[in-house]
């Protein structure tokens, strides 16, 4: 039987090609031709002369085949359904694609321990992973990092990992100073997640508040990150005698604001209203909500440019925190006479 014609010669290039025609090993060929910084720029300059002479396009299944990736990294979120989480995933994903990587994300539904085993098994299928505001005790988390590096936190710390967050106690309190301004003196949280980091900042951010201004009440309500728990929330808040309440969340206050108005109580007339992360519906509730903008977009693309340091093998960049900052809009208003 004759054999099959043979491929023209663009088809049947390799980097074992380019790496032979520019004298250098097979990883400097992938490194030169990935962007590398690492590379001596004349060592990929001429990289880069020998696979445009023999016109080879890098396969990406060879490339991770030889530098050892996949080319992916896994992101660990609590909640997909909370659209902060999907504004920080929106600028990750996004920057990651400009680098050639591709994001796996997993959901951990508020759970500690889907959290805990996510976090392993995502990261043996991938290059590196980063944790989004996990859930995890802070010894747990510290332990479970060592074995997951390259790794990145977003909203959480850990000894020397790599991390980006947003200051939830200082924006916290910028929202009790306005209410404060506004003459409220009874005032209600919706608590989040207990034991969650995010929880414990405001916990702590109201307690320096009370703290510093001793005609201010504020009394926590146990309640939840979404806006079903806000809702439920909606007859104990009303049932405080409160003139303003702070949600653990956007969410949270959407789900109560529409509960209290529902009820025939007037927003903000009768009840003040505010929320936190300015998620993209907010500025559209009626009344619009008096809420904290966190800049989550921004927090995503920041922990990719550390993740990508990581795994380049650079000096990734310092701890960033950014301030939320106080929006104010139709929620809120003076307390009641």
């Amino acid at each position: 039987m004759p054999r099959p014609p043979r491929a023209d010669r663009a088809t049947r290039v390799t980097i074992a090609d380019v790496a032979a025609r520019a004298g250098v090993s097979l990883s400097t060929v992938s490194r030169a031709l990935n962007g590398n910084p690492t590379v001596d720029p004349v060592l990929a300059e001429r990289v880069k002369d020998a696979a445009a002479e023999l016109d080879y396009t890098a396969s990406p299944v060879a490339r991770s085949l030889v530098l050892g990736r996949t080319q992916t990294v896994a992101v660990v979120v609590p909640d997909l359904g909370n659209p902060t989480f999907q504004a920080i995933l929106r600028g990750l994903s996004h920057a990651a694609a400009a680098d050639d990587y591709h994001v796996l994300v997993a959901d951990s539904a508020e759970s500690v321990e889907e959290e805990r085993v996510l976090a392993g098994t995502t990261r043996r299928r991938t290059d590196g992973v980063i944790l989004c505001a996990p859930r995890l005790p802070q010894d747990e988390l510290d332990r479970l990092v060592g074995g997951l590096r390259p790794v990145v936190l977003i909203n959480r710390a850990s000894g020397g990992v790599p991390h980006v967050r947003a200051d939830y106690r200082t924006a916290l309190a910028a929202e009790l100073a306005h209410l404060h301004e506004l003459g409220h003196r009874r005032v209600v949280f919706l608590a989040g997640a207990p034991g969650s980091v995010a929880n414990t900042a405001r916990l702590q951010a109201i307690a320096s508040f009370v703290a510093e201004h001793p005609d201010t009440e504020v009394t926590e309500i146990p309640c939840g990150v979404d806006f079903e728990a806000g809702a439920a929330a909606g007859a104990a808040v009303l049932a405080s005698g409160a003139t303003a309440a702070l949600a653990f969340n956007d969410l949270v206050a959407t789900g109560l604001l529409s509960a209290v108005q529902a009820s025939g109580s007037r927003v903000p007339d009768d009840l003040s209203i505010v929320g936190f992360d300015d998620i993209p519906f907010a500025q559209y509730t009626t009344p619009p909500l008096t809420t904290a903008a966190v800049p989550a977009t921004e927090l995503g693309i920041q922990a990719w440019a550390r993740m990508r340091e990581l795994l380049e093998g650079a000096e990734p960049g310092a701890p960033l925190t950014v301030l939320p900052e106080l929006t104010v809009r139709g929620t809120t208003g003076p307390a009641p006479a």
